[in-house]
């Protein structure tokens, strides 16, 4: 497994990471037993995956607890684990508070890289409470960082990060520290968004990328025969039409028409040369320039071992052409916004 110097630190990632948000079971993704997660853990480690991404949002904080008890039988050394704050839970008192509880819940002394899951403003933080005064006075960005970096120099965290930050969001963060590591942000050959301003950014400013939505939850598994046959939860992006999904939020007519085309057309180039397309798809994902590590999910062994095999051979350059070619529509129609649940005018990430 290829590793990947992350940003300006001393850590190296496996070009694949661990998407652990399934772990502990939920509404989202259905139920997951702790043996295999057990499993899915252990065979990741055996091939060479050595970050593990979760969050104290995914499932309540079960997704942590899962994953902590999973990697007990493992060499602490061995393994790099990454987990997220909500930007509720930002304020200096609180987020020292709720790193605690996640080192709990992950039974480890340090979390390697913590991020913030999501900027810290009004619109971003009512996703994650419906206090209506913590929405009012939401907490102080700077405070926060100066908050992470008082854990980092007490060993609590090694380093940390932002998720689904802008260029102009990051540029108000290093007013106050260069140290951010990482940016998590959604990646795939449906998703390329970041490639117009963030992605070169961080790029240029030495800050590694995890790209996440690899697989783009499962459309770009091949799993599903027609969009209609996607779970709700997984309908919810701007690739839908909103009116197909009341749990959608943001209003708008989709991209059913561009995001089919695109699906047609990168099966038709996978069986041109004898791959899937899951494999293509991540393949092509750590093919860019800029990504330091791509997530996916695994719910069984079989899945781990499908997705290490993916990157065990790089794709020919004019196969990485021809796949931004055909995608290119989408990303046209999508925009330059990268948060695909919500309206261009409600964009989280701004």
């Amino acid at each position: 497994m290829e590793l990947r110097k992350c940003g300006n630190t001393d850590m190296e990632l496996s070009v694949l990471g661990a998407g652990c948000w399934s772990f502990g079971g939920g509404d989202y993704w259905g139920d997951q037993s702790q043996k295999d997660v057990n499993e899915v853990v252990r065979r990741s480690v055996e091939l060479g995956i050595n970050y593990f991404d979760t969050a104290e949002a995914y499932n309540d904080g079960l997704s942590e607890k899962s994953l902590g008890q999973a990697l007990k039988e493992i060499a602490r050394d061995k393994i790099l684990i990454g987990t997220k704050i909500s930007p509720a839970n930002a304020y200096p008192d609180v987020l020292i508070k709720h790193c605690e509880q996640s080192l709990r819940r992950l039974d480890t002394e340090y979390i390697d890289i913590y991020m913030v899951h999501w900027p810290i403003h009004p619109h971003s933080i009512r996703h994650f409470t419906n206090d209506k005064n913590i929405i009012d006075n939401p907490p102080d960005e700077i405070e926060a960082f100066e908050t992470l970096i008082k854990l980092q120099e007490q060993g609590k965290i090694r380093q940390f990060g932002v998720s689904n930050y802008s260029v102009d969001r990051m540029k108000h963060i290093r007013n106050c520290t260069k140290q951010i590591a990482v940016n998590q942000l959604p990646y795939s050959l449906l998703t390329r968004a970041i490639e117009t301003g963030t992605l070169p950014y961080c790029r240029e400013n030495n800050i590694a990328v995890i790209g996440y939505m690899t697989l783009l939850q499962g459309l770009l598994a091949d799993i599903y025969n027609t969009l209609d046959d996607v779970p709700v939860w997984q309908q919810r992006t701007r690739h839908f039409n909103c009116r197909r999904n009341e749990l959608c939020r943001h209003g708008e007519s989709g991209a059913e028409e561009e995001t089919n085309q695109a699906l047609r057309e990168i099966r038709a180039i996978a069986k041109d040369i004898n791959l899937t397309m899951p494999q293509i798809a991540v393949k092509w994902a750590i093919a860019s320039q800029g990504i330091t590590c791509s997530l996916v999910g695994a719910r069984d062994i079989k899945e781990v071992e499908a997705n290490v095999a993916s990157v065990s051979q790089p794709l020919p350059e004019e196969i990485v052409e021809q796949l931004n070619k055909v995608t290119n529509p989408v990303k046209e129609k999508m925009g330059p916004g990268f948060d695909y649940y919500e309206s261009k005018t409600n964009d989280r990430t701004l």
